[in-house]
């Protein structure tokens, strides 16, 4: 007998993925299957992660400040993100806000952007100031290795289609 593959189209896309998650919830153990699938996601992305909290590190620091580090709290929120079902499915990087960080919760994208910067006071007093980050830094981290974080995703999913073709044998 040939192999037929799964019992259902498989596409690096939302469909694909929702495809892939109706075929587990059809399963048994599929809540047990459904967190091993986001797992082996999250391990195929820890790489870019990775790479973005070391870009963020590369960024020029003053050194003045006496309070938490602004590098060090945003590489903190860098984490990649799955989602099974709902109103939104998927796997990516996300650099979470930052509450905590000198009042400052939008650093990770205050720094990210391409023009511009954000007003801060000079140690905590008048004139206010513009300061500039590391344009670019978490979107160049993902520039030369998206497809290969999309197809460590891709083999995640295909092992698990795999995995539940296997089982409808």
């Amino acid at each position: 007998m040939a192999d037929s593959g799964p019992p259902f189209e498989l596409t690096v896309t939302h469909e694909g993925l929702d495809a892939l998650v109706r075929a587990i919830r059809r399963e048994e153990d599929g809540k047990l299957l459904r967190k091993e699938l986001a797992k082996n996601m999250r391990n195929a992305l820890r790489p870019g992660a990775a790479t973005a909290k070391s870009s963020i590190m590369g960024m020029a620091s003053s050194g003045t400040g006496t309070g938490p580090g602004l590098r060090a709290g945003i590489a903190k929120k860098i984490r990649p993100e799955v989602k099974l079902g709902g109103r939104w499915s998927g796997a990516r990087v996300k650099a979470f806000k930052t509450p905590g960080l000198r009042g400052f919760p939008n650093a990770p994208k205050r720094t990210n952007r391409r023009d511009g910067g954000w007003r801060t006071l000079t140690y905590g007093r008048e004139p206010w100031r513009t300061q500039t980050g590391k344009r670019q830094w978490f979107d160049d981290a993902f520039t030369n290795d998206a497809d290969l974080h999309r197809a460590a995703v891709h083999e995640a999913m295909e092992a698990m289609a795999r995995r539940l073709a296997d089982r409808a044998r």
